[in-house]
Formats: C-alpha cells, sequence, structure tokens
C-alpha cells in the first residue's frame, strides 16, 4: 500500500487516539498519555501505538490498565473513524521511553 495513505491513516488514528485517552485520564489528576506515534501494518490489520506516559514511575500500571480496555479503546476508535476506515485495525500498546533516555543522556553529559 502506498507509504502516504499508510502515514495519513497513522496520523488519523493517533489524533483520536489522543482525544479518547484525553478523556479518559480527564479523571485522574497528576497523569498524562500521549500517543506519540502509531505504525500501521501495510494490510491496515494491525496499529501499534507508542505511548509516552507521565509520571513514569507509574507507566506499567497504566499501560497494564490500557492494554486490560483494549477492546473498549477499539470499539471508540471504531465510533469516532468508522465512516473514513473500512477496517479498524487491533492495537497494541507500547511504552514510548524514548524522552526517558533522552533525559538519562542529558543528565550524563552534563556530569
Amino acid at each position: 500500500m502506498d507509504g502516504k495513505r499508510l502515514n495519513k491513516i497513522g496520523r488519523l488514528i493517533q489524533k483520536e487516539l489522543s482525544d479518547i485517552f484525553l478523556l479518559q485520564t480527564k479523571a485522574m489528576p497528576g497523569v498524562l498519555v500521549s500517543v506519540s506515534v502509531v505504525r500501521i501494518s501495510p494490510d491496515l490489520g494491525i496499529a501499534k501505538a507508542y505511548l509516552s506516559i507521565f509520571p513514569s514511575s507509574r507507566a506499567a500500571e497504566l499501560l497494564t490498565a490500557i492494554k486490560a480496555n483494549t477492546k473498549d479503546i477499539r470499539f471508540d476508535l471504531g465510533k469516532r473513524v468508522g465512516q473514513q476506515l473500512r477496517i479498524i485495525p487491533n492495537l497494541s500498546f507500547y511504552v514510548d521511553d524514548s524522552l526517558d533516555y533522552l533525559e538519562n543522556i542529558d543528565n550524563l553529559l552534563k556530569k
């Protein structure tokens, strides 16, 4: 499939997932979940979403909760993009720890 189309679908899913997580985390003060990137398989069957979770100390706990609610998140995503996509991809979530990595490198360089 065309790379431009995959990128466009990835950005659409990223935006909608960000909105879904924003609504879900409003009830939890001090927690921020953002979707840093979404990678789509060429057959549009699988979407890998990389999440930045703040505070990073609760990342494992929140990722477990998100993975447990994947079906509900996919349903909400389907309601939002059902008119634009024929197939709603299966979602898999991963922690994007690139910010922690950059912070660690920055701290090492300051020493």
